[in-house]
């Protein structure tokens, strides 16, 4: 469930970043926005291979 913390805690920190971006044009927070988006999907690939070795050990 850490791993699951992790993402929750990362969309979240994004939250003010995204308002930023989509509301007030703020440029530099649609930076930070696909910067946050892309360490998302890694942690999400790591999450995948995680859940898929376990899987794969009980097996």
């Amino acid at each position: 469930m850490a791993r699951f913390d992790e993402v929750k805690n990362l969309v979240m920190s994004l939250e003010g970043d995204f308002e930023k971006f989509y509301d007030k044009k703020n440029q530099a927070a649609g930076t930070r926005v696909r910067k946050g988006m892309q360490e998302l999907k890694n942690l999400a690939q790591e999450i995948r291979s995680e859940v898929q070795d376990m899987k794969n050990a009980e097996a």
